[in-house]
């Protein structure tokens, strides 16, 4: 697990390292994930050992978003004066997430179907 970890922070470091190095307009995390996804897409598949730790991360991802919501709670007074663009936005996101995560269900069920049927 500490290994796995330890990979993850290792590919974000060398994401923050992309983004500052070539100036890229990208969050260095991200620039880090698409370097792991890079290295997936290459060996063929994930490890054992990192699908256990971000199986273990994704169960506890409630607790990455209390410093959103608090930080929501600091601008009550914006969100007050600008709050059509906020729900707005708001609104778009969460369709865009649905749409998104069924369209990528769908793609997996039919993959998986694709399977049994061989």
């Amino acid at each position: 697990m500490i290994v796995a970890i330890t990979a993850l922070f290792v590919f974000q470091l060398l994401g923050e390292i992309v983004v500052q190095y070539l100036g890229i307009p990208l969050p260095g995390p991200l620039a880090g994930m698409l370097l792991l996804l890079a290295v997936f897409i290459i060996r063929g598949g994930i490890p054992t050992e990192l699908d256990k730790a971000g199986t273990a991360l994704l169960q506890h991802l409630m607790l990455l978003f209390i410093p959103t919501v608090t930080g929501i709670m600091l601008f009550f007074d914006k969100i007050a004066e600008e709050w059509l663009p906020f729900i707005v936005g708001n609104l778009l996101a969460v369709a865009l997430t649905i749409f998104c995560t069924a369209f990528v269900l769908k793609k997996l069920m039919s993959r998986q179907a694709d399977k049994e049927e061989q």
